[in-house]
Parts: C-alpha cells; structure tokens; sequence
C-alpha cells in the first residue's frame, strides 16, 4: 500500500475520487499476495498491481464502476482454471479475492 500512497496524495490533492482494491485471498497460485493493492482515480489513472497484468482492466473496470456508482464496497473475484489459463497463454490458473473500496475523507 505505501507504494500508492503518493498517487493517492497527489490525486486528492487535485480533487480526485479514488478507489482502493486489495488482494484478500488467492486460491491456487497467484501473482500477488494477499496486501496487494491498487489505486484508481475517478478519470481511470492507475498506481500498484493486484495481479501483475492479468485483471488489472476488469479490477479497474470494477473501481470505476463503484466510484460511478452508489460507492459501495464489494467483493470480487477473478481467475482462471488451469486450462483456461494456459488457454490464454499464462502458466496456471489461480483465483484473487479482491476488496475493492471508495477512500473516504
């Protein structure tokens, strides 16, 4: 998280909505660990990573659609089996539970 937190600054600063989504639990093997986090302002700016590529568009699809939103918090999920994995060109599946807020200040 203390990696986004200049983004974060810096986005508020200048007015911005911003939502946070963090990785809560992997099932099977994942990119990054449960902590792993990523910012998203309002207009689409991105700091961090909660899977290193894979579904880092659908997070932020999802981020965005909360601050356009009613702004609640949700649990979400992404992944792969393995054979849909290797079918898209990655080593093996896993599944990221992500928690995905509006900051509030």
């Amino acid at each position: 998280m203390k990696d986004i937190l200049d983004d974060i600054d810096r986005w508020r600063a200048a007015g911005k909505r911003v939502a946070v989504a963090r990785v809560v639990n992997i099932e099977g093997s994942g990119p990054r660990d449960p902590g792993a986090a990523m910012a998203v302002s309002e207009d689409g700016e991105v700091a961090g990573s909660v899977s290193g590529g894979c579904v880092e568009g659908a997070v932020v699809g999802e981020a965005l659609g909360i601050l356009n939103g009613d702004g609640t918090p949700r649990l979400v999920r992404f992944g792969y089996s393995d054979d849909e994995a290797f079918a898209v060109g990655l080593t093996c599946g896993g599944i990221i539970h992500l928690f995905i807020e509006p900051m509030v200040w």
